[in-house]
């Protein structure tokens, strides 16, 4: 495939470096020659300076010949502009671009982005991902991982292996023969550093992240038999009134549950406006790194501090701060991959990474296939892939014990006329169900070749 990446930041260098991993033909664009000429060292991926959305630059880039293009520089118009331009002069099939004001996400504009009037076919907004991946680590605390498939009917959870967890030292098999009646699958184990897919004989051991395939309804069981049974907070503090933030308040609000909430903003223009958006969200003016002021958002009484500023050093240091003050919990948002690691050590309970979240959105329309949904793992390690079972796939027919899947993938859930099915020998995949498979990232491109409609076919 062919595709063109407009940005080299974070997010563009993430996905080229993906793309670029899987043998795709990939040019990035960006204005900053620092960032191009770093690409350029790393990457086997060609690099222009100029902006993506100058018919010459994409023209040099090799848009007439393009599959794809994905902008995600930071400005909404130039990402805009980049797909008409590409749409227009070039003819390129498929335009995904990053849209970070909410202005032009108003349910009643909806209209703006179609084939008629600015030929966008996938518009991602970093801010409503995050703030939606917030809400689902929100309401299950304990999973270090919360991604939702088949219309939200199954969940896979990131769970960690503590000292006290019930099932570690126990053979995989086993928990099947303790708990028929659990529909939940370990599809994937990070044991120190190394991610790998688990077979019936082996056990979980202490300190191992174990990816757990399971139903909605399941789920909570799920990660108390990982001896996970944190409860959800009813007492929370956010640091950060953006549009992430704010997002995640509204949202709380609707829900009109229980949960008291309180919002620290350091803008005090921007603390009024929200003020008057929020109706039962206590706002405060000032910074997140004052103590008196998270002392005055009683943050010692908290159970979760959620930091959501754009500065992932004020998130870490907020965060480490509401614990020391006596806050039971805390939730980051950090941007930068080289501090993810870290969190951890310095007192991070959970973090959501921006970066990651656009990512996964946008390989889900590169990956080839009937592929509905993608998310990446462990930095890209690994992907729990949402795909749809056409009649020319292998995998329609015989009983799974029978097929011969490739190395490094397990099938972790079936998703038929409305009911989860657990994988077990005797099942066998039907036409049209929707199957979550977990996925090394060597073994994406089988898992590709698996869901792809065979030539035979027509």
């Amino acid at each position: 495939m062919r595709v063109i990446i407009c940005g080299a930041g974070q997010v563009g260098y993430g996905i080229a470096e993906r793309l670029a991993a899987e043998k795709n033909d990939v040019s990035i664009i960006d204005t900053a020659p620092a960032l191009i000429h770093a690409v350029r060292d790393t990457l086997d991926v060609r690099g222009f300076v100029g902006h993506g959305s100058h018919p010459e630059v994409l023209e040099a880039a090799g848009a007439k010949e393009a599959d794809m293009i994905i902008a995600v520089t930071l400005h909404d118009e130039v990402n805009i502009v980049a797909c008409e331009v590409a749409h227009a002069l070039f003819g390129v099939p498929v335009k995904i671009a990053r849209i970070r004001s909410q202005s032009y996400l108003q349910p009643h504009f909806a209209d703006l982005f179609s084939r008629d009037h600015v030929p966008i076919d996938v518009i991602i907004s970093p801010e409503i991902e995050a703030g939606e991946m917030v809400l689902r680590r929100i309401a299950l605390p304990g999973a270090d991982d919360v991604v939702r498939f088949a219309d939200g009917k199954i969940i896979m959870v990131a769970i960690e292996c503590l000292e006290d967890c019930p099932v570690v030292n126990t053979p995989l098999s086993q928990l099947s023969s303790l708990f028929p009646d659990l529909p939940s699958t370990v599809v994937g184990v990070n044991r120190q550093g190394e991610l790998f897919i688990p077979r019936s004989t082996d056990q979980l051991l202490e300190g191992d992240r174990a990816y757990v395939v399971t139903t909605k309804e399941q789920v909570k069981r799920t990660l108390s038999l990982f001896g996970h049974e944190e409860k959800e907070a009813s007492r929370m503090v956010i640091a950060g009134g953006g549009n992430i933030g704010l997002y995640v308040a509204k949202t709380i609000e609707q829900r009109r549950g229980r949960v008291r909430v309180k919002l620290i903003e350091a803008n005090q223009e921007r603390a009024e406006k929200i003020a008057d958006e929020l109706h039962d969200t206590v706002v405060l003016s000032g910074s997140a790194l004052d103590e008196r002021l998270l002392l005055q958002a009683e943050v010692q009484d908290a159970d979760l501090m959620v930091a959501l500023t754009n500065s992932d050093q004020v998130n870490i240091l907020s965060s480490v701060m509401a614990k020391r003050l006596g806050c039971k919990s805390n939730l980051a948002l950090i941007n930068n991959p080289a501090y993810i690691d870290l969190s951890r050590s310095v007192g991070i309970d959970a973090h959501v990474n921006p970066g990651s979240v656009t990512i996964s959105r946008v390989l889900q329309h590169v990956r080839r296939g009937r592929i509905r949904a993608v998310h990446t793992v462990d930095k890209g390690a690994a992907e729990i892939i949402e795909a749809e079972a056409l009649e020319t796939s292998p995998l329609v027919g015989s009983p799974l014990a029978d097929l011969n899947l490739p190395e490094g993938m397990r099938i972790g859930a079936i998703y038929r006329d409305g009911v989860v099915l657990k994988p077990g020998g005797t099942l066998r995949i039907k036409t049209k169900d929707r199957v979550v498979i977990f996925s090394l990232a060597s073994a994406v491109k089988d898992v590709e070749q698996l869901f792809r409609v065979s030539l035979e076919f027509f």
